[in-house]
């Protein structure tokens, strides 16, 4: 999310890599963090845990303004966090929406890592669940690392996208692979499952249980670097516009909401 994606990875349709299952917990996985987004609607996220980027365009071009305000970002009272994107004018923007973060807060290295979320459909729409660097303010990126756990083009709505970034493999040139639903299903019409199993020079991809991606220190172009072995942080956000998707059209409907049921982090136990 933080520069622009063109990516030419084919689709996968529901591959399991014959690992069926994977995912779902077991004697190995010990639940260590996790944030269920109880609490009344229109409540703020927690601010022990969630902090607001506020500002616009992220260096993708994106078009909406991220805010810190409840109608970008809220508990609905049905035990989901709803990051609410609007076609608004905010600060020189025609769109808001929200971007929140851990960082500071929460921050791991290695793990099990998911998110159940509903995504919405829709040119121009690119909803995110992804990890980077804490070390992001020394370094700059790509060399902090960038885990996309999950990203998603509106307009293409059963289709599911994992990816890294780092030095010399970011941007256009990241290691990106997708899942596609059946036809007829997309990511929109209920909660998915999206995560990672992330290791010591290794990170696994899944949606619902079922590995699609996986990328280690081998799989890297030649020289370059596996900036994967520290801590790194989470981010949530609905994204309006921006080079990987392009700007929303008359057919796009806002509000257009990301609906999260839960994030949750297991260490190996």
């Amino acid at each position: 999310m933080l520069s622009s994606r063109s990516r030419g990875t084919a689709a996968i349709l529901l591959m399991t890599l014959g690992l069926a299952g994977f995912g779902r917990c077991g004697p190995e996985w010990e639940l260590t963090w996790r944030e269920e987004f109880d609490g009344p609607a229109g409540q703020a996220p927690n601010a022990a845990v969630w902090t607001h980027d506020v500002g616009t365009g992220w260096g993708n071009q994106q078009l909406e303004f991220d805010t810190d305000r409840t109608e970008n970002a809220a508990l609905d009272g049905q035990g989901n966090l709803a990051i609410v994107a609007r076609r608004e004018s905010w600060q020189g923007s025609n769109y808001t929406s929200a971007r929140i973060v851990t960082k500071g807060k929460v921050e791991r290295k290695y793990g099990r890592i998911e998110a159940r979320i509903q995504l919405p459909a829709g040119q121009g729409l690119w909803p995110a669940f992804w990890l980077l660097g804490a070390n992001i303010d020394q370094v700059g990126w790509p060399t902090c690392g960038e885990i996309d756990v999950m990203e998603f083009r509106g307009q293409a709505p059963g289709v599911a996208i994992g990816s890294l970034h780092g030095p010399g493999y970011s941007a256009g040139n990241s290691i990106s692979s997708t899942l596609t639903l059946p036809e007829g299903q997309g990511f929109d019409q209920g909660f998915h499952v999206f995560g990672i199993e992330w290791d010591e020079g290794l990170i696994t991809w899944n949606v619902d249980g079922r590995v699609y991606h996986s990328v280690g220190r081998a799989d890297l172009p030649a020289g370059a670097a596996w900036v994967f072995d520290q801590p790194f942080y989470v981010i949530l956000n609905l994204a309006v516009g921006g080079n990987f998707v392009g700007p929303p059209n008359a057919a796009t409907q806002f509000p257009a909401t990301m609906l999260v049921d839960w994030v949750r982090v297991y260490e190996r136990g």
